[in-house]
């Protein structure tokens, strides 16, 4: 690792992507943040802030931005923080590095139904690859304020390489070896905040606010052992503490999205022209599909979609959810 200009870089200067670079630059001195935008690499560089993005957080001059693909080489570690349907597009890109992959984007890729630790592997068949996943908001993480996360990995070896590269006094990694259960609960919680949106812009209230996020959770559980995760991780800080929180703050584009459509607006309305991407609108569909597959009833993500294709209206959609069968807990 010693080696190389950066312990580690970042690949996307979004708001999660430019507080990761802060967090890295706190922790090693220094910092790569890769962004598309020439603009963008200039404010960073030259001001020291990322006003589109992460306004009012002052930047370490520690962090170096480019626009420049060549420089991802001189990085031991990459942070992919890309929005996941593009993920696939960017590695296809990316020069022949062989560094290690940490993918902090969460999604399943529309298409192919694919978790993104498997377009990884599919593209870059060469690199280390593992997730990092959990509940953080980036502007809270930039302002240096507690936050744990999942670091997911086969490799315990390079699990824990990574979570030593990672970790800082506020900003603390626990290694699991349950990759898809971490994929997963970052997915499935993005379709759930909408639905919690969806319930506070209706004024439903915070009886029902809970109720969602204890049965969504119910659904996020069976997809995720259907597909082969553990419980265990579906109940920790990539599952369940990832839900809680962006079921429960307007901080999250999902929840913020949910409740434009609960006050009656379009989806389409409400996602264009967005700069931020609301990564819950592109899976809830590819989700419904793959849970169908699998055999597992998902009827919370399966009213999201309706609501999002303009299927249903909101009336209609909590009507249905609230006439269903009754039925055991479980």
């Amino acid at each position: 690792m010693n080696s190389f200009d950066y312990p580690v870089g970042v690949v996307g200067a979004g708001a999660w992507g430019t507080a990761l670079a802060s967090v890295m630059s706190d922790i090693h001195g220094k910092a790569l943040l890769w962004a598309r935008d020439t603009a963008l690499v200039t404010q960073i560089n030259e001001a020291h802030e990322n006003a589109a993005y992460l306004p009012g957080i002052k930047l370490s001059p520690s962090i170096t931005a480019s626009n420049d693909m060549a420089d991802l080489s001189r990085c031991a570690i990459l942070l992919i923080v890309t929005p996941a349907q593009h993920l696939r597009e960017f590695l296809s890109q990316m020069p022949d590095i062989r560094s290690p992959l940490l993918l902090c984007c969460k999604g399943i890729e529309a298409g192919t139904g694919a978790l993104m630790v498997d377009v990884a592997k599919q593209v870059r068949p060469v690199n280390p690859v593992a997730i990092l996943s959990g509940p953080t908001f980036a502007h809270e993480v930039a302002m240096r304020k507690p936050a744990a996360v999942t670091l997911a990995c086969e490799h315990e070896a390079l699990g824990e390489q990574l979570a030593q590269a990672v970790a800082a006094p506020y900003f603390r990694p626990y290694w699991s070896d349950d990759v898809t259960g971490a994929e997963i609960g970052g997915a499935v919680k993005n379709v759930l905040a909408i639905g919690c949106g969806v319930v506070d812009g209706a004024g439903l209230g915070l009886n029902a606010r809970a109720s969602l996020i204890a049965r969504g959770f119910a659904e996020m559980q069976r997809y995720g052992i259907a597909r082969g995760a553990r419980a265990d991780t579906l109940a920790g800080l990539s599952g369940l503490g990832d839900l809680v929180l962006t079921c429960s703050s307007e901080n999250s584009r999902n929840f913020s999205l949910g409740k434009g459509l609960g006050q009656g607006q379009t989806a389409d309305a409400l996602l264009q022209g967005r700069r931020t991407v609301a990564e819950g609108a592109a899976t809830a569909p590819v989700l419904l599909s793959s849970a169908r597959e699998h055999g597992v009833e998902m009827p919370i993500v399966a009213a999201v979609c309706h609501l999002l294709e303009g299927r249903a209206d909101v009336n209609d959609v909590i009507k249905a959810l609230l006439s269903r069968p009754l039925k055991s807990e479980r």
